[in-house]
């Protein structure tokens, strides 16, 4: 992988072009928002019975519908979730497109795994901000940026990668770095890192942690600060000083605890349940179970999220985050 200069033909690759973001929601907002404060014309593709639609009014767009939207635009950003975007590609973007208007994605799966297939005259390009899209929108305004992977699918024009270099400027990108890639790296290390690590294996974690102390007898909200709250402490000493700079910044006590007992953790077991999981990423397993998933009307994810809003782990957060506020003292645990 490598990190882009923008040059001035870059830069300029969508100067007097009409950009579609379709989908005002996490992402969506962020790039509408950064790419008409960089002085691009922004339209809003948004349903007219959504919340969203409320959210683009008051930041000043005039939102239209997706076909409204994608009929006007050189570059479509396609900023609907994963599971939406088949359906409102099919019925309302794809039969509004201009013959040369170049298809924009914000996240790979789609491509990767053929929800979506754009016509072979269309450049399909991507720009990934490597964070959520309020911290793309805060960072922008704070004259700052996030960084963004960018990668190509096609080059109908032969100006694909241009117009992606561009469009990773316009959100601030280029103040942070632009790191190329292609959109199978993206999907599949973006799907396992969240599955293995961010929103699965950490989560767990945390969670198992927790229950261990609480079943050994340990006040919950102690549990908690030891397993939960104290995880960002760490996180933010890696992402600022690698992890040699944390192990520096902890006690003694703790580095030698963490280099000797976390590989007992993460055994050689965990270690094999992550290569399956990225082979079920690779294979397309998970694509089609998430998409069989969202087609039932996601009956299933629905369950578990209620199932880890009634847990032990949350009632004692709800106490230590009301603590640390000053909020009203939630009702202690039994």
């Amino acid at each position: 992988m490598k990190t882009i200069q923008p040059d001035d033909r870059a830069r300029a690759a969508l100067r007097g072009k009409t950009v579609a973001v379709i989908g005002y929601g996490n992402q969506g907002h962020a790039h509408a928002m950064n790419l008409r404060d960089s002085g691009h014309r922004v339209l809003v593709g948004q349903r007219f019975d959504s919340p969203r639609f409320d959210a683009a009014q008051r930041d000043g767009f005039e939102p239209a519908s997706a076909r409204d939207a994608a009929a006007a635009a050189d570059l479509v950003i396609l900023a609907l979730p994963d599971e939406s975007m088949p359906n409102a590609w099919s019925s309302e973007i794809a039969p509004a497109l201009r013959p040369a208007s170049a298809i924009g994605l914000i996240h790979g799966l789609n491509i990767r795994f053929g929800w979506i297939d754009p016509p072979p005259t269309h450049d399909v390009l991507m720009v990934a901000p490597k964070g959520p899209g309020r911290l793309v929108r805060s960072a922008f305004a704070d004259g700052r940026g996030i960084p963004a992977m960018i990668a190509v699918h096609r080059n109908a024009t032969g100006r694909a990668r241009d117009l992606a270099v561009a469009w990773a400027c316009g959100i601030g990108a280029d103040r942070a770095a632009i790191i190329e890639t292609t959109f199978a790296e993206e999907c599949e290390a973006d799907l396992f890192g969240e599955q293995a690590v961010l929103c699965g294996g950490v989560i767990e974690l945390m969670k198992a942690g927790f229950e261990t102390l609480v079943h050994a007898g340990y006040p919950p909200e102690l549990a908690y600060f030891e397993c939960v709250h104290e995880v960002r402490q760490i996180v933010d000493l890696v992402c600022d000083e690698g992890l040699a700079g944390m192990r520096r910044r902890i006690s003694n006590t703790a580095e030698y605890g963490g280099l000797t007992r976390g590989p007992r953790i993460v055994s050689a077991e965990v270690r094999a349940a992550m290569r399956a999981v990225l082979d079920e990423i690779r294979s397309g397993r998970f694509a089609a179970e998430w998409r069989a998933e969202a087609e039932r009307g996601m009956s299933t994810m629905a369950k578990l999220a209620e199932a880890e809003q009634a847990s032990a782990v949350e009632a004692a957060g709800g106490i230590v985050r009301g603590w640390i506020t000053g909020a009203p003292a939630a009702p202690q645990l039994k």
